[in-house]
């Protein structure tokens, strides 16, 4: 299969015949001499004044927001029509890249491999407040942070921001029934976002009792502001992995377990589940676990199983009512990134699917992060250094 070296782009090229371009496309600024050129040609078009001006800004509202950036550059018309907050609102998002830590802090890595980063990785509207920032979970366009104030004191607050508007929503602080404060545990808080309803939000926080065990899970919505507490009818054994293992879909939040299965929970709290992984023996920890994600409007489970040439394994759930999968696509690991074996300390990672296409995003953890097209096999290095092994994928929204 061929292997290609370079960034990437927005789009999926799923079916794409082997001798195609690379499934990324360039996204560089046009040269000076064609930037000439075509403000002469739009000022000989008069800015686009040729078309109406509704049907323009409604043109423009369906093109992806990375187009809009370029064609900024075309001339100064074009920038302040592209830059319209209405446009940018309504302006179409796919996958843009990666939150990931690196040896400077929180990094953002494009998925085009060129060019600034899409958001500013620093987060300096939180940074104004807060003197600490992680970033615990990212759920497609919001961040889930944990924010330590410019004071010494140890308390911290947690946050739910949007870094392309910028606007931020603090969460307060869990009282429970009895009118004790419950200390919130970080691996366990899961934040569920829509772009469909880009107003709204929800944070699941499964409360652990006895052997941490999840009795109850407080339930924060953004529209009531308020936290509701609801027994949980999972039933025994139900350990969770932890953020951000975990996808929020159809209002649905999934949370992959230690016994090899998906724990759901609807936004109210009224219907739980516990849906079964295949191709994986319960009880087993040696590397057995899954990890989930959503690609298509469907839930995607995977695992690398060592134990048999380091075969990668995808599954989709086609059926959601009886539990089904399906076995979607398995490759060796070992060809993708061109080895003949695997040292017993060497451990590989996919850590992301393409929520449009199937396009999966790989890493051997120590120097090399490419992506996988599973439709047409192509292999597409994205990094070969230490600076990006994996993050968080991050889907920008500009509506509010």
């Amino acid at each position: 299969m061929p292997m290609q070296q370079g960034g990437g782009d927005d789009g999926c090229n799923s079916g794409a015949p082997s001798d195609s371009p690379p499934p990324f496309p360039s996204t560089e600024s046009p040269s000076s001499e064609t930037k000439q050129k075509l403000e002469q040609e739009d000022e000989q078009a008069g800015g686009g004044a040729s078309l109406p001006e509704d049907a323009l800004v409604e043109i423009l509202s369906r093109v992806p927001y990375r187009s809009l950036r370029r064609f900024k550059c075309v001339s100064k018309p074009w920038l302040a029509l592209c830059s319209a907050t209405d446009i940018r609102r309504r302006s179409p998002q796919t996958l843009s890249g990666f939150f990931h830590f690196g040896v400077d802090g929180l990094m953002f890595h494009n998925l085009s491999g060129r060019g600034p980063p899409m958001v500013d990785p620093s987060l300096p509207f939180l940074r104004r407040n807060y003197k600490r920032v992680t970033v615990e979970q990212c759920c497609s366009s919001l961040l889930l942070c944990q924010c330590a104030g410019k004071s010494c004191s140890e308390e911290y607050d947690y946050v739910v921001c949007n870094p392309a508007t910028e606007r931020c929503h603090l969460l307060p602080p869990i009282v429970l029934p009895d009118g004790q404060p419950h200390i919130l545990d970080p691996s366990n808080i899961f934040l569920g976002f829509d772009t469909a309803a880009p107003s709204s939000f929800l944070v699941f926080a499964p409360m652990s009792s006895y052997c941490d065990e999840f009795a109850e899970v407080a339930i924060y919505s953004s529209d009531t502001r308020r936290w509701t507490f609801v027994q949980s009818n999972w039933g025994g054994k139900t350990f969770l992995v932890g953020n951000p293992e975990c996808v929020f879909l159809n209002g649905i939040m999934h949370m992959t377990t230690h016994h090899s299965s998906v724990a759901t929970v609807d936004a109210e709290g009224k219907v739980w589940r516990n849906i079964e992984i295949p191709g994986i023996m319960p009880n087993r920890y040696d590397n057995a676990m899954a990890s989930i994600g959503q690609s298509q409007g469907r839930l995607h489970a995977w695992r690398i199983d060592y134990h048999h040439d380091c075969k990668l394994h995808v599954w989709v759930l086609v059926d959601y009512d009886s539990g089904k999968w399906t076995l979607k696509h398995t490759v060796n690991v070992l060809e993708l990134f061109r080895t003949h074996c695997r040292k017993d300390v060497e451990s590989y990672t996919m850590f992301a699917i393409h929520p449009e296409c199937d396009l999966i995003f790989l890493t051997d953890g120590e120097e090399m992060t490419m992506s996988y097209d599973m439709d047409n096999r192509k292999v597409q290095v994205i990094c070969t250094s230490e600076e990006f092994l994996g993050g968080l994928p991050y889907t920008p929204c500009f509506a509010e």
